[in-house]
């Protein structure tokens, strides 16, 4: 399968590796030059810096070959226009989009995208369907044990309370997928600052989470 993948941070990271492993064709386009860099020393992918939602450089990226084209920027307008050149112009099968704002999940299905996405969403489901979240620590195992998808509550004493996410250095296996303050959900920015109490969603490979747990929470797993 050909896939691309528009986007970057450790989510394109950790999919282009996995899509990679199964002998997937991976190509990451992205607009940072420091990290397609970085992509391209430790990711067996085609590694493309430029605008994903410029048609020259989807096709330059191979779209008119490509089985699916995943946008996973931070700009819905960038995910929109990516998945519908992709799908107009070059007539890939598949197209999936992240949608940072729930407000707009409605737009991207009606103009066609395949598969669109709302972290947020995805989260305050979770919230729903469980009444007993309090007592949850690991909510979801996937990939056979390797990943898990885990609660981790804030106190106030917390090494990491009171500074915000872009001066926090996470394991390099491990993703924030969003903040549950007050009922409310967060979708983390390098801006936003963790306050105590704050329930985190963290997204972790296995051999990393006790790391996690030590940055987060101050203790070692027992």
């Amino acid at each position: 399968m050909r896939v691309i993948i528009v986007g970057g941070g450790k989510v394109v990271y950790f999919l282009a590796r996995q899509f990679a492993s199964k002998g997937h064709k991976v190509t990451i386009v992205t607009d940072n030059e420091e990290e397609a860099g970085a992509f391209s020393r430790r990711l067996k992918a085609t590694v493309l810096p430029g605008d994903g939602s410029d048609p020259g450089v989807l096709e330059e990226a191979g779209a008119r070959r490509a089985d699916v084209v995943l946008a996973l920027t931070a700009y819905d307008q960038d995910n929109l226009a990516v998945c519908q050149i992709a799908r107009r112009w070059y007539l890939v099968p598949r197209t999936v989009g992240l949608i940072n704002d729930p407000e707009n999940e409605e737009i991207f299905r009606k103009l066609g995208v395949s598969v669109a996405f709302s972290a947020t969403q995805i989260i305050a489901r979770i919230l729903e369907e469980r009444a007993d979240f309090e007592d949850i620590s690991n909510l979801i195992p996937v990939a056979e044990g390797g990943v898990t998808v885990s609660e981790v509550v804030l106190r106030t004493d917390s090494p990491v309370v009171e500074q915000e996410l872009q001066h926090i250095l996470f394991p390099e296996g491990a993703l924030l997928g969003g903040i549950i303050r007050d009922s409310e959900v967060i979708v983390p920015r390098g801006g936003t600052r963790l306050l105590g109490g704050d329930r985190l969603i963290v997204i972790s490979e296995s051999d990393c989470y006790d790391q996690l747990l030590h940055l987060l929470t101050g203790e070692e797993s027992e």
